[in-house]
């Protein structure tokens, strides 16, 4: 029912850290690009491997990157829409001129593996993409962010923030790991997905026919299904790779994204449109007029 097929989990001996660099020196490499010529490096990510310091920081010191300033970001499933939509600003406003973002959680290491229910639909992976200055009117040309965090409840982890210092009790409750109510969750992603499409395409002034293909977050092939029913179009409108991967957070868009380059589905000029959707509860869009690029490697 979810469309899972299989997916990854991080060896015991390995981090975060470990699967995010080489995302990211693929990801520079691809942008023709040199580790110190990044500016600024923002790391979507739930599952950091420390509260402090955080995952940029370090794997700013691993790449080299010499002069980049590095910062953590948390919007979960959204993660990598809310990182890039940050980078963009930077770069409208003249700031920095290369910016690195990674996608990345290793959500195996804070599931609970007896609760059937959610264990199952999660793997771990890693994305990254540089965001450097567009010519002529490719690159992003719009962003759409929001939120509901009267539903942040319905994917949350209760115990060992700094609300609720993890105790003993509250280890033995299991109240450490990730709890879903995926029913609430699943109501929310089906009409959010199709909703904020249509604001992108209202403001504009494009129709689904423009979009040559939709990069969503890959939670539940049903939630695609949904959408596609909803404008009437057929599901490859949508990318999809969950049944190789899960449901990876924050690094499921920029792993989808990578793929459909690989797979040659995505060609210069052709407007994509990433929409991710997750826990706050949290949404965004994203569309791009895609430019000339260097395809990377499988």
């Amino acid at each position: 029912r979810t469309g899972i097929k299989e997916r990854r989990q991080i060896p015991d001996d390995q981090t975060l850290l470990d699967l995010s660099i080489p995302a990211a020196r693929q990801a520079i490499a691809n942008a023709g690009l040199t580790p110190a010529d990044i500016d600024l490096i923002i790391y979507a990510t739930f599952t950091p491997d420390y509260q402090v310091p955080a995952t940029a920081c370090l794997l700013q010191d691993k790449l080299g990157c010499t002069k980049a300033g590095a910062f953590d970001l948390q919007a979960a499933c959204t993660g990598f829409v809310y990182a890039s939509s940050v980078a963009v600003q930077f770069i409208a406003s003249s700031v920095y001129n290369h910016v690195l973002v990674i996608g990345g959680d290793v959500t195996t290491r804070i599931i609970d593996f007896t609760d059937r229910n959610s264990c199952v639909l999660f793997g771990d992976g890693v994305g990254a993409a540089v965001y450097s200055p567009a010519s002529g009117d490719q690159g992003v040309f719009d962003n759409l962010l929001g939120s509901i965090g009267s539903g942040g409840e319905h994917i949350m982890i209760e115990a060992g923030g700094s609300a609720r210092r993890p105790t003993e009790e509250m280890i033995r409750n299991r109240e450490h790991y990730l709890k879903i109510n995926g029913k609430e969750v699943f109501k929310f992603s089906t009409k959010i997905v199709g909703d904020i499409i249509e604001e992108v395409l209202k403001r504009n002034n494009l129709t689904l026919d423009d979009i040559a293909l939709i990069i969503p977050h890959q939670a539940n092939i049903r939630i695609l299904e949904s959408a596609a029913k909803r404008f009437d179009c057929p599901i490859e409108k949508f990318y999809v790779n969950i049944e190789r991967y899960g449901n990876t957070v924050a690094a499921s868009i920029p792993l989808a994204l990578h793929d459909a380059l690989v797979e040659g589905r995505i060609k210069e000029n052709d407007i994509i449109m990433l929409v991710g959707f997750g826990g706050g509860l949290t949404y965004g869009a994203m569309p791009i007029r895609w430019g000339s690029y260097t395809t990377p490697t499988a």
